[in-house]
């Protein structure tokens, strides 16, 4: 026992090693520069009342970027999201266009929202699109800032990560994860250029990419029935011969993805099946996770109950390695510090997650804003 314990505090030391590593590595935008490129945000709404605004106004007010067209798609809302997002911002550059058309055969809400929103006549002469959330609110010079990054070191997409706003125990345990687990596990500047599926990582809520790229790639028409229609795109710009992926994007935006640990949870739930590939994948992958992660806590203070010294403080080793590779990464996201400590906890609940998601896949009772999730 106390040479399995050795072996997995080795690979906590190692993933806490590369971690540090990939956080040096992580692109942070630097000061904005003006631009003459023609850009487009696009935001998809659908049931965003209490959201939109904010988010419409912080695209309105991006600076250095001259050339900039706001356009929200209120996605066949039942409540006042198109009314609200007008309301927003007076501004000749946003422009609000309503639609009722449910998505097609063969694709997800998402997905369908943002290709109508890339096909309108507005965004075809835009050099770059910019997709961003209805719950994201972006600073002043988050765009420019992300174009300029885009364009020095020669990427087609990149998709800054926003600082995740949580409120309550449940959210600040288990949000810092999504931030956590491609710094802690992807090899970053190997991701931008490989275009091996698996070295891919994007979050949707703030994604920019050369219009040209999107186009050689298919657009979200080539991801029309993906649940994580976000990394799927970066898949496909990668596969087209485009390069990126994930950059910092915490001075960038904000973003509240949940307000209470119950939209948490059926949020998760719609997508975790997603996340792995299949069940099998699904079952590895949790009973590595619950090795590494889970179990050194408390073999830790079992094995040291039993009067075995060595083997305890190899389990220890194993479980302060994962908690400061989450330190580091929550101190770089502004994320909260507290819920570093209880990292096994946070990946119980992930586990919990998943199977609950896998159990409705197979049930076919996933939804998500009022969609069902085939």
């Amino acid at each position: 026992m106390t040479t399995f314990a050795a072996w997995v505090a080795a690979a906590n030391v190692l993933l806490l090693a590369h971690t540090a590593v990939n956080l040096r590595l992580l692109r942070r935008p630097t000061s904005p520069s003006h631009t003459s490129e023609q850009v487009c945000i696009l935001i998809p709404a659908r049931n965003e009342a209490g959201a939109i605004a904010e988010a419409v106004r912080s695209a309105c007010a991006q600076t250095s970027v001259p050339n900039l067209q706001v356009v929200v798609l209120d996605d066949a809302s039942t409540d006042d999201t198109a009314a609200v997002a007008v309301a927003a911002c007076d501004d000749p550059r946003l422009a609000v266009v309503t639609s009722d058309t449910e998505p097609p055969p063969g694709w997800l809400g998402k997905p369908w929202a943002c290709q109508r929103l890339a096909d309108l006549p507005a965004t075809h002469a835009a050099d770059v699109l910019v997709f961003v959330d209805a719950d994201v609110v972006l600073a002043p010079e988050a765009v420019a800032a992300a174009l300029a990054l885009l364009r020095t070191h020669n990427l087609d997409l990149v998709s800054p990560y926003p600082a995740q706003i949580a409120e309550g125990v449940v959210q600040q345990l288990f949000q810092p994860l999504l931030q956590w687990s491609w710094a802690a596990t992807l090899p970053l500047r190997l991701a931008e250029r490989s275009p091996r599926p698996s070295l891919s990582a994007a979050n949707g809520q703030f994604l920019m990419v050369d219009a040209g790229a999107y186009r050689r790639a298919g657009g979200h028409a080539a991801v029309s029935g993906e649940v994580l229609e976000d990394v799927a795109l970066v898949r496909a710009v990668k596969r087209t011969g485009g390069r990126g992926g994930v950059v910092d994007g915490t001075n960038l935006a904000t973003c509240r993805m949940y307000t209470n640990t119950v939209d948490l949870v059926s949020g998760y739930t719609k997508s975790l099946w997603s996340l792995f590939g299949s069940p099998v994948n699904a079952v590895a992958s949790a009973l590595l996770l619950t090795t590494v992660y889970i179990a050194p806590l408390p073999c830790a203070v079992i094995s040291a109950a039993a009067g075995h010294p060595r083997c305890a403080a190899w389990w220890a080793v194993a479980y302060l390695a994962a908690v400061v590779s989450r330190l580091l990464v929550a101190r770089r996201t502004r994320g909260p510090l507290w819920s570093t400590l209880a990292h096994p906890g946070a990946i119980t609940m992930l586990l919990w997650l998943l199977a609950r998601s896998w159990r409705g896949r197979r049930a076919g009772t996933l939804q998500w804003k009022g969609r069902v999730l085939a």
